[in-house]
């Protein structure tokens, strides 16, 4: 996956996706916040200056320059802050990497794509109307599906895992850490045959 190396003084944006605030904090929907709170520490990088409807960070992985991003619009908006974010640095939806939970998914198994559908992920679907385009890679992150048909659906994912589903959510964060560098450095084919499954 070769791509020509953008003019906006960053190389790719990096989403993670959640709604903010302490009332959140835990919830199934923040696994994309968390997963990229634990890659950003582990690259030494904070995401705290206020920008895009969103807070913001740098980081510097595999030779690429990367702007890390949890929107702060609220879940079903949150194509809104990546949207204004890309444009800003002149990044294709090919160059935006999002994080997100997948209730499609058990509690901590990853499934990374290079492009689809929401796949009715309020989130997602917000990002290709935003963007204008559904060819973004993304790493979705399981953390269960509901117990029943009839279970609300915005009740489980804004609901917090038990004990062994949240440490099986959070045992993959070294697994999407080394997922976003491999992608960046266009080996997405490569990140999906370890991670995926």
């Amino acid at each position: 996956m070769f791509l020509k190396r953008p003019s906006g003084g960053a190389d790719w944006l990096i989403v993670g996706l959640g709604n903010p605030g302490p009332k959140y904090e835990g919830t199934r929907h923040n696994a994309g916040y968390e997963a990229l709170d634990a890659a950003a520490r582990q690259w030494g990088a904070s995401i705290t200056r206020v920008q895009f409807e969103g807070l913001t960070g740098r980081a510097e992985l595999e030779g690429q320059r990367a702007i890390l991003l949890k929107p702060t619009t609220y879940m079903n908006l949150s194509g809104h802050s990546a949207a204004a974010a890309a444009k800003f640095y002149k990044l294709p939806p090919e160059r935006v990497l999002v994080l997100c939970d997948d209730i499609a998914q058990a509690p901590g198994r990853l499934r990374i794509r290079a492009s689809g559908s929401a796949g009715g992920h309020n989130g997602l679907k917000d990002l290709i109307a935003c963007l204008g385009s559904d060819t973004f890679p993304r790493i979705r992150i399981g953390v269960g599906s509901k117990p029943t048909p009839e279970y609300d659906l915005a009740a489980w994912v804004l609901g917090r895992p038990g004990k062994a589903e949240a440490e099986a959510i959070a045992a993959r964060h070294a697994d999407v850490e080394a997922a976003i560098r491999l992608i960046v450095s266009g080996r997405l084919p490569e990140a999906q045959n370890r991670c995926n499954g």
